[in-house]
Parts: C-alpha cells; sequence; structure tokens
C-alpha cells in the first residue's frame, strides 16, 4: 500500500462561484439592489440610527430567550366523563392517579398540573386531591357527593 493509492473518503465540495452567469441569475443571491447588493458595502451609523427607530416585533420583549418561560408546565385537561369511566366510588383523584391509570401524560419527566372540566356526568362519589377544577365540574362533583382537597 503506497500514498498514491490512497483516495479521499468525501470529495472536496468549492463553493459555488456567484454573480457570473450560470445558476444564480439576476441578483445572485444578494436580494434587491442599491448599497446591500454592492461588493464591500457596509451600512453606515446614520442607516442603522433610522432602523433603530422602527417599532420592534411585538410578542415576547427584546430578549426571547429571557422572557419566554422554557420550565413551565403546561396544563393537561381532563374531562368528568373520563374519570366516570376510569374511576370507582370513592376513589381519590389526583396527578398522581391519573399518569398511573395512563389519563394524562408526564410533562418534562414528572406529573403534570391537571384541571379537571365539566364535559360529562358524573354518578360517583369521588375524592379530587392536586387538581385544579372548573365551576361546572365542581358542581357535578358536589351533586354526587363528592370531596375536593387543595
Amino acid at each position: 500500500m503506497q500514498l498514491n493509492s490512497f483516495s479521499p473518503r468525501t470529495k472536496n465540495r468549492k463553493n459555488p462561484p456567484v454573480g457570473r452567469g450560470g445558476k444564480r441569475g439576476k441578483t445572485s443571491g444578494r436580494g434587491g439592489k442599491g448599497q446591500t447588493a454592492r461588493a464591500g458595502h457596509k451600512i453606515r451609523p446614520e442607516a442603522r440610527d433610522l432602523i433603530k427607530k422602527l417599532p420592534k416585533l411585538r410578542g415576547h420583549g427584546k430578549n426571547r430567550a429571557r422572557t419566554v418561560r422554557t420550565n413551565r408546565i403546561a396544563t393537561t385537561v381532563v374531562n368528568i366523563a373520563v374519570i366516570e369511566a376510569a374511576y370507582k366510588a370513592g376513589e381519590t383523584v389526583s396527578p398522581a392517579t391519573l399518569l398511573a391509570k395512563g389519563l394524562v401524560r408526564r410533562a418534562k419527566g414528572r406529573a403534570p398540573i391537571v384541571k379537571i372540566l365539566g364535559t360529562g356526568a358524573l354518578s360517583k362519589a369521588l375524592v379530587i386531591d392536586g387538581c385544579a377544577i372548573s365551576g361546572t365540574a365542581r358542581a357535578a362533583l358536589l351533586a354526587a357527593g363528592g370531596t375536593i382537597h387543595a
């Protein structure tokens, strides 16, 4: 085996020439006309000040990385019709038991924040623990003889 018998595994890839006719026509990937289309262009400070006066993008403040709460766990909603089908009378409904029964998914590796909504009917007395509950669901639960813990 000699050095002249070796060949590279990957080919040398050269950047395509731009602005000489051929594949990249017209503006040759430089956008529109004017200062930014020229070689050696530089935006002068006066123009930068004009750009700074334009309104900013709305939504997340100046620095999105600082203003968006990435570690916030989204609320998972469960209807009382689903709880009615999955639980027996007297059982406790909590995020952990909902997770164990497969009615909710883990959120960022832990039990999610759960809110119980009032779609459906409830006929069993259940104990709600550690879940947020809507007004209609609360009325249905208390009518069925259930209790709510914080």
